[in-house]
């Protein structure tokens, strides 16, 4: 059977394949069009497991909220340039709405839920890889949170690449307010004992090299070290002033500094309950590529194939 333009171009649409690799499907399923996307889809697999061990360390935050349900996801990709891509984020879009609606226990747990885009499917997961394939970058799923505890909720999303959720009760306009003021203070925890304990240990071991460097430039200057004593109370000194920096109620609100964000929330009577937030690629490595060594690898793979 004759395969025409018009052939190739209805199963590029479909697939969104290169053009050769369309036309090379379809002279091998002998122009049945269900079966040379099938074929394509196979070959899109196997490029999805290629790529599955490139580091995904940019991405995009979506959240979704039904009434008090609500669901937020950080869904990596390798580059920004993804982050753009319609199909990306409606995968993305689509795996925060799942998360508020089916509660997954896990990432492996979300990846089984039913979901169909772009001709792939019937789960999550399936769609992933075929997404991989068709846009040719790894891309994966890093963490989700849900909320179903009765409470309101609120979100906001800074461009794509910080999220924030908030539980609560009372005032809505207090409790987006204090979303967007997480976003851009970025506390740790709720209240100064919320904080995690390696965090404090963390900076109380950053508290105390600081205090034995200013010993050794006081013995250099050849003046008498400080005591034991007053060395321990700069140490707490120091790790009470991270704990009011990093815990929200006590932080002074973006919109009104003389306010801390408790007396804020208290004024508006309002409750916040928990929050999270997470920033796109937030602790992952980048890797940094040589530009010009990655085009002459391309280039000399493209000889030898």
């Amino acid at each position: 059977m004759a395969i025409t333009a018009s052939m190739v171009a209805e199963l590029r649409a479909k697939t969104d394949a290169p053009m050769m690799e369309c036309k090379k499907a379809l002279t091998e399923a002998e122009g049945d069009m269900a079966k040379a996307e099938e074929l394509l889809r196979v070959k899109l697999g196997t490029k999805a497991g290629k790529a599955a061990s490139r580091v995904t360390a940019e991405g995009v935050i979506t959240s979704f909220i039904d009434g008090t349900t609500g669901g937020m996801v950080e869904v990596n990709c390798e580059t920004d340039f993804v982050t753009k891509n319609d199909s990306f984020l409606a995968f993305a879009s689509a795996a925060s709405e799942l998360v508020a609606k089916h509660n997954p226990a896990d990432l492996e747990a979300l990846g089984a839920l039913p979901y169909s885009q772009d001709s792939f499917g019937p789960t999550l997961e399936d769609v992933r890889k075929g997404l991989i394939g068709k846009i040719g970058e790894n891309m994966s799923f890093r963490r989700f949170k849900h909320y179903s505890g009765g409470s309101k909720v609120v979100s906001y999303v800074h461009g794509t690449r910080i999220g924030v959720m908030v539980e609560f009760d009372g005032s809505e306009v207090a409790a987006k307010d204090t979303a967007m003021h997480i976003a851009a203070m970025k506390p740790v925890a709720l209240t100064s004992a919320d904080v995690p304990a390696e965090f404090i240990e963390r900076e109380r071991s950053v508290a105390t090299a600081k205090a034995d460097e200013a010993n050794k430039e006081l013995v250099a200057a050849g003046k008498p070290e400080q005591s034991a004593e007053i060395v321990a109370k700069r140490i707490e000194g120091a790790v009470q002033k991270y704990l009011k920096e990093v815990s929200l109620f006590n932080q002074p609100f973006v919109k009104n500094d003389k306010q801390t964000v408790e007396q804020m929330l208290k004024a508006e009577g309002t409750t916040l309950k928990s929050f999270a937030m997470y920033v796109v690629g937030e602790g992952i490595e980048k890797k940094v590529d040589d530009f010009a060594a990655e085009v002459a690898a391309q280039v000399a793979a493209a000889k030898g194939a």
